[in-house]
């Protein structure tokens, strides 16, 4: 069984200004910490599930994130970006037999999480065929052109609410839950309990978790908060200016939209 684990920090528990999610900055090394257990309790439970691969994807700002040295045996480590379109689940493909999702956050326009965001700081929102999508559902709609069953996603309970209207078989764990520019969050220790549980109860029964299949047609929206940013990035091949601060994209190949946002994001 190999297992792709995909971790942020943003909605580990107890985050709540961009300082702690931020390398060098004052309160980094706490949510460090978290991140890197919240992370150690997933891979534990899927080598309770009888996992014998694993690969972990540091997916937040510099990719350099997690201790490689607190990882378990057999863990193995993606650190920093490669710039394949895939980015969160860089080398995600057929060969897995479920991904997870550790950390992640509400998307753009959320009330759920302070930090809440999706891509960059600099966009209003990004929407997918009219609706607006958080990191989740880009991770989660590359995993099913390759195929690959989401078990489990933690994070902030906005986002949770948003994977159970995904897909309510996925197990997940809610760390936080914003509330203004404040959190309410579940104690570290509990969170890691329920995630290595959570995990290793989704895995042992992944053969109950499906792919869902994917529209036929993706129009990609992308509204910036500068304007020109949005008049800059209409010249990538084949989006187009719409108003004065969104981009447009159409395509029917889910890899064209994972590739646009490479270079208009």
């Amino acid at each position: 069984m190999k297992i792709y684990i995909s971790a942020d920090i943003e909605g580990i528990t107890g985050i709540s200004h961009w300082d702690e999610a931020t390398l060098g900055k004052q309160q980094y090394d706490i949510f460090q910490e978290q991140m890197t257990r919240e992370v150690i309790a997933a891979c534990e439970g899927a080598i309770a599930s009888g996992a014998t691969e694993i690969i972990v994807k540091d997916a937040h700002d510099t990719g350099r994130n997690l201790d490689p040295y607190e990882l378990p045996y057999p863990a193995q480590l993606i650190r920093g970006w490669s710039g394949h379109p895939y980015s969160m689940v860089q080398e995600l493909n057929s060969s897995f037999s479920a991904l997870v999702l550790i950390g992640y956050h509400s998307r753009a326009g959320s009330g759920n999480n302070p930090l809440a965001h999706t891509l960059s700081e600099d966009l209003n929102w990004i929407l997918l065929n009219g609706q607006p999508i958080a990191e989740f559902h880009l991770v989660a709609m590359t995993a099913a052109y390759e195929g690959v069953p989401i078990v489990f996603v933690s994070g902030d309970s906005g986002l949770c609410q948003a994977v159970k209207a995904y897909d309510a078989d996925i197990e997940t764990v809610t760390t936080n839950k914003g509330i203004g520019e404040s959190v309410w969050g579940i104690h570290p220790i509990e969170v890691v309990k329920q995630i290595q549980a959570g995990v290793k109860r989704a895995l042992q029964h992944r053969e109950l978790f499906h792919v869902k299949p994917l529209p036929k047609h993706f129009q990609l929206e992308v509204e910036y908060k500068h304007p020109p940013d949005a008049y800059e990035n209409s010249f990538y091949p084949g989006a187009k200016l719409q108003g004065e601060q969104s981009v447009i994209f159409e395509t029917k190949d889910w890899f064209e939209v994972m590739r646009a946002l490479c270079f208009i994001v």
